[in-house]
């Protein structure tokens, strides 16, 4: 393409990429950049507002990918000669303002450094690179590339989506891999993603594959911004590694190296492109260009030629013989021709119209100097180095809205973050691949909502039947913990089940969450239950059972007290003293009672009832059996008048047995009370699912104090008993009394080891079955005797057992007077 003859400003345009020989026959892509060039510039050139009655042209240099031969279109271009000859040019008029420069680090670094000399403008299309954004090195150099602040982050948040864990790096050995490569550390630290390796790789190095092959990781991360990925991956196709999944930074294209079978290692691989509006009129001029349009553009015919299999000997393509009628560049593939906008070709049009804009506004600044104007227009090599000089303060501060509705400006801290689109590459045979929009990520959207994929649309390798999976270890699920491996990375680590009343209800949970006390872990671990409020309820079966039980003996008791009373002028009644037995009958009948109150709901009066009621009626029941059989022992052992024996007979003492030792559990009960009273409580652990509402004992010292009260009076009363039990046998209540202080001590000393080791309800049924037992105890062995003679046996036995009885009671009386 020839430069414009009549423009009176000219923009260059410098690409690296671009080979001098094939470029235009075999790159069609590089081809677009060109087209957005002169699409820019003819959109000016007709803009009434934009430079009135001026034009921009341009021309054309291609740069070798050589290094060595970077400079030498510069020289051409600066000098005009194809041999450099130092202090000398064939030149006398230059009226470019601007340069625009490829896409590689090496080729903006060097001619940025020559160019700067002359103070001369440029504005570079390629990828931005924070080298040349060194004011100190480069003040005349201009990124229009947004920076890749949010790759890092849109690439993590891809890896989340999928739940790929364990991933693979291979980073170029650049300062943007570098970057890019602590951004990506950074993220996957903080989203619990790990790197089964990093390996950063220098340019033009050869790089062994048997990393990636043996790694477990399936998913590879490739960040370059050089021809690195194209050889990359043109080497880990000759493996026909259809089990990993390339995740790149790159759009790449170039499948003319590939071979053309489906079974291709770049099939399904997820690339990342920066966002760019659309630029209305750009599709429709890539489609329709042809020979015929533009019959000067050598280039384009060459490219013709290429696709077509048209001659270019001529500049009217139509009046060939051997070109298709009708030939579109719908028949190419996009690797050779894409006629949607590329990224740097939008960079090209923004560019060209920042030129532009700052031409404007610095010819509205030297309005009043025409002669500056006129060597301007002219292209005096003095006026332009003014211009220049005037061009960059411009530049610097430039701010617009291109026509797609997007800010554009050259300042680097004005730039707004970029977004980001996701394509996934499609090979099929023949070597046909399309390029398709899947996704995309936008860092100004509420967090979680960054990414949007549409799954359908991603064709995966042909590895996998479903969408891959990458980790270390398999996800821990809903009733699981993790536990790391020692020596490994925090994604390898292995699976626990959560100990018991904690669950975890997601997976790869670090720590399982104990469940509130009202609650309880299912069997899975996952879920945390209601629990059902229990007690020992009437409706219970256990609970009914008891009641029952202790109503019964209640009445029976009752019963027998009636039976006493019926029959009270009785020698058998009257023997061992009536009263105490009608007491120890009525404290009986208040035993068997109290044993309601640990039935039924518990509240704060039932459990004040139970200590008190439990230790009073207890002590005044052992109390009066101790009087019995303290009265028994004085009855026989008074053999002569005057003795202290006697006189304690007479005098009644054993009637202060009883108020004295229940006077002692009174002082025990109130001190209780008033120190750590009886509490309603909640016992969560004794039955799963289950909170059981109990009376806590407030303290267990003074618990223990008034049963070991208690249970030292049944001893003592036991072991005299036991001292009376030889007495003459038609007289021997004793050994009744021995025998229920026996039953008594037996059941409460079984019922201390059974409440150590029972919780709940079933430690309350423990308590009332003793109290039933040990109730039961006493009145069997000691009324039950002695309600066989009043009621079965009224004639045999009972005027002997009378006579000898009230004998030997009205003789120690006698002797007493």
């Amino acid at each position: 393409m020839q430069p414009h003859q009549q423009c009176k400003k000219q923009l260059q345009i410098f690409q690296s990429f671009m080979l001098l020989q094939n470029f235009p026959m075999s790159n069609g892509k590089n081809y677009q950049l060109v087209l957005a060039l002169v699409f820019a510039i003819e959109e000016i050139n007709r803009n009434p507002h934009i430079l009135p009655n001026m034009s921009l042209g341009f021309d054309l240099y291609t740069i070798p990918d050589n290094e060595s031969n970077v400079l030498e279109s510069f020289f051409f271009w600066l000098l005009g000669l194809e041999k450099v000859i130092p202090n000398y040019t064939c030149r006398r008029e230059s009226k470019s303002v601007a340069v625009l420069l490829g896409a590689t680090r090496k080729t903006s670094s060097q001619t940025g450094l020559l160019l700067e000399l002359y103070k001369f403008p440029q504005i570079t299309f390629g990828p931005f690179d924070h080298a040349l954004s060194d004011p100190g090195q480069f003040p005349s150099l201009y990124q229009m590339a947004p920076r890749d602040t949010s790759l890092a982050l849109c690439m993590v948040s891809l890896l989340l989506h999928f739940h790929w864990t364990w991933v693979g790096l291979l980073i170029s050995e650049d300062q943007k891999g570098i970057q890019i490569l602590s951004d990506l550390k950074r993220e996957m630290e903080q989203n619990g993603v790990c790197a089964a390796f990093v390996k950063v790789i220098p340019e033009d190095t050869e790089f062994s594959l048997h990393l990636i092959i043996e790694s477990s990781a399936n998913v590879i991360i490739i960040y370059s911004d050089t021809n690195f990925v194209e050889e990359l991956l043109f080497a880990i196709g000759q493996y026909f590694m259809t089990w990993k999944v390339w995740v790149t930074n790159s759009r790449w294209q170039d499948v003319s190296k590939m071979k053309h079978l489906i079974l291709d290692s770049s099939h399904g691989m997820l690339m990342f492109s920066h966002y760019h509006g659309e630029i209305p009129g750009f599709t429709e001029l890539t489609s329709t260009v042809n020979p015929s349009k533009f019959p000067e553009d050598i280039y384009l015919a060459r490219l013709w030629h290429f696709c077509f299999g048209s001659s270019y000997s001529k500049r009217d393509c139509q009046t060939l013989e051997n070109c298709p009628q009708n030939a579109s560049w719908e028949w190419v593939p996009e690797y050779v021709f894409d006629m949607s906008l590329r990224e740097e070709s939008y960079n090209i049009y923004n560019a060209v119209y920042a030129v532009a804009h700052t031409l404007h506004e610095m010819l509205l600044q030297l309005v009043d100097t025409p002669k500056m104007v006129s060597a301007l227009t002219l292209g005096h090599a003095y006026s332009l180095n003014i211009v220049f000089l005037q061009l960059h303060p411009i530049l610097k501060k430039l701010k617009f809205e291109n026509i797609a509705g997007e800010q554009v400006t050259l300042d680097e801290k004005m730039k707004l973050e970029t977004e980001y689109v996701i394509h996934s590459f499609w090979n099929f045979p023949e070597g046909l691949s399309y390029i398709v929009k899947v996704g995309n990520f936008s860092p100004y959207a509420p967090h979680g909502q960054q990414l949007s994929l549409q799954e359908d649309l991603i064709e995966w390798s042909i590895g996998f039947t479903q969408t891959p999976r990458s980790v270390c270890t398999e996800t821990c699920g809903p009733g699981f913990r993790k536990s790391p491996q020692e020596g490994k990375a925090a994604c390898c680590f292995n699976c626990h089940p959560c100990p018991e009343n904690e669950i975890s209800n997601e997976t790869d949970m670090d720590q399982c969450v104990k469940c509130p006390d009202h609650q309880y872990a299912n069997t899975e671990r996952n879920q945390c239950l209601q629990r059902s409020v229990t007690f020992l309820a009437y409706q219970d079966p256990l609970g009914m059972a008891l009641a029952c039980t202790a109503v019964c003996l209640s009445v029976l008791t009752s019963a027998v007290l009636g039976v006493f009373v019926r029959h009270q002028h009785t020698p058998i009644v009257k023997a061992n003293n009536r009263a105490l037995s009608y007491i120890l009958l009525i404290s009986l009948t208040f035993c068997f009672l109290c044993s309601l109150l640990f039935i039924g709901p518990p509240n704060t009066a039932t459990c004040t009832l139970q200590p008190i009621a439990f230790g009073l009626v207890f002590t005044v029941a052992v109390s009066t059996v101790l009087a019995k059989t303290v009265t028994v022992i004085l009855a026989f052992k008074v053999t002569a008048p005057g003795r202290r024996m006697r006189r304690l007979l007479v005098s009644g003492a054993p009637n202060f047995i009883i108020p004295s030792c229940s006077l002692i559990q009174l002082t025990l009960c109130g001190v209780w009370l008033g120190t750590s009273p009886p509490f309603v409580d909640s016992d969560t652990h004794s039955e799963h699912g289950h909170i059981i509402i109990t009376c806590n004992k407030g303290s267990v010292t003074a618990f223990y104090c008034g049963l070991g009260y208690l249970g030292s009076l049944a001893l003592g009363t036991f072991m005299v008993a036991f001292l009376a039990r030889n007495l003459p046998d038609t007289f021997n209540e004793a050994k009744f009394l021995t025998f229920s202080m026996l039953v008594f001590c037996s059941v409460w000393l079984t019922f201390l080891p059974v409440h150590h080791s029972t919780k709940g309800k079933v430690m309350v049924a423990v308590e009332v079955f003793s109290i039933l037992a040990s109730s039961a105890g006493l009145l069997g062995c000691i009324f039950a005797p002695k309600c066989y003679v009043i009621l079965l046996k009224p004639h045999n036995h009972f005027a002997k057992f009378s006579f000898h009885v009230s004998l030997r009671i009205l003789e120690s009386f006698c002797h007493g007077l």
